[in-house]
This record gives C-alpha cells, sequence and structure tokens, in this order.
C-alpha cells in the first residue's frame, strides 16, 4: 500500500533591491520583493543639519497623520521640529523630509500618512521582527542604521523572542538611505514581511530617524 504525501508549496522568494537612484524605490511594488533601498549620499548640509541636532542632546519625538488630498499637493510640514528651526540646515532638512513624504504617496496613491521623527538613544525595537503595515519607509538622519535579515535566515516562528538569533549574517541600511519594507498587510505579502529590527546604538550615541506609515 502506498501513502500519499502531499507535495509542499513551494517557497516564495522575496527579493531586496538597491540602487544608487531614487527610482529603485518603485522596486517595492513588485509582489517578489520586500525590501527597496535609495542608496544615497546626504546633501552635506542636511548631514550637518542631523549631526548638529543631535550634538544637543535635547529630545525629539513627533507624531504627524497627513492627508494628502491630491498627487500634486504638498504635506503639511508647519512645525515638524520647530524647535530646531533655529540650527542651520534646518530648511534643507525640511525640503528633503517634504520630497520623501511626497514621493512616498505618489509611490503608492496614498491618502493619509503616518510621520515620526525621534531621537533614540536606544533600541527602539531590539528583537526582530515584521511590520504588520503595509509598507513603511524607513530612513536614518544621523546614527546607526536599521538592521535586517534574509529570507530564510531566521525561523519565523522565533520572531519576538529574546533567545532567537538570526543564522545567517545581520543586513545593515546605510545611515542616509531611504528604505521601503513591506510589512505583514501588503496584499500577498503575509508570511514574508521583511524581518528587522532597531540596532543598539553604541554608549553615548544617538540616531535621528524618519518613518513613514501608509495609513490609507
Amino acid at each position: 500500500m502506498f501513502t500519499f504525501i502531499p507535495a509542499k508549496a513551494p517557497v516564495r522568494e522575496k527579493r531586496q533591491h538597491h540602487g544608487a537612484m531614487p527610482k529603485i524605490l518603485t522596486k517595492i511594488l513588485h509582489d517578489d520583493a520586500n525590501l527597496a533601498v535609495w542608496q544615497r549620499q546626504l546633501p552635506v548640509h542636511i548631514a550637518d543639519f542631523a549631526t548638529l541636532l543631535l550634538s544637543l542632546n535635547e529630545p525629539l519625538a513627533e507624531s504627524l497623520s497627513l492627508e494628502m488630498a491630491n498627487e500634486d499637493a504638498e504635506p503639511n510640514l508647519r512645525g515638524l521640529a520647530s524647535g530646531f528651526s533655529d540650527l542651520e540646515g534646518y530648511e534643507g532638512f525640511i525640503t528633503d523630509v517634504t520630497w520623501l513624504v511626497s514621493a512616498f504617496a505618489c509611490l503608492l496613491g496614498a491618502k493619509r500618512i503616518g510621520l515620526r521623527l525621534r531621537v533614540l538613544d536606544s533600541a527602539m525595537c531590539p528583537r526582530f521582527h515584521v511590520d504588520h503595515v503595509p509598507v513603511r519607509l524607513i530612513t536614518t538622519y544621523a546614527g546607526i542604521g536599521s538592521q535586517w535579515l534574509k529570507e530564510g535566515a531566521m525561523d519565523r516562528r522565533q520572531l519576538g523572542k529574546p533567545e532567537a538569533e538570526p543564522q545567517s549574517p545581520v543586513q545593515q541600511i546605510n545611515s542616509g538611505d531611504v528604505a521601503l519594507l513591506k510589512g505583514e498587510k501588503w496584499h500577498g505579502n503575509e508570511g514574508f514581511g521583511l524581518i528587522h529590527r532597531s540596532p543598539q546604538p553604541a554608549p553615548g550615541e544617538r540616531r535621528l530617524i524618519l518613518t513613514l506609515d501608509w495609513l490609507s
């Protein structure tokens, strides 16, 4: 007598895309992608602003819910990080954030975007995890960048457990890079959200990080 053993469903490969031009971010729309990274060099005046902001050792944790009336509308970032508006490079920084929000909205057709700008001196999410959002933009203006894992580097059933360790090297997003991370709520990406975590800054070091979420 033969025993019927059903064939296992093929493992879906997920790809991660990196490039020096912003157009690389459109790769996140592909079904087989769960990460797209624009490897950019921050303009000097913006990098200097971020470094100066961190050197003041002041707290910063701001959140905005931005309504995007149409693709051509600029987001209203009035008041964002206004406590640092007297620093050289502030206007350039706000211009850069404005461009990222507009590009994010245009790429996804987003009508509402959640923005968070924070200074961190510790890992906000120190354990490897996936985001329960469709897609998230992350960029670190100063300090160490976020970390992620290639598919298969960790058993997803172990995510969030303190003792869980990846079986292959941890990947790093460079400071200044713009990354789009596909999450669990992207249609067709269930079970394949990019595994990532916040890095632990070295003692005395901090990060200036911006995240954008597609809310609707």
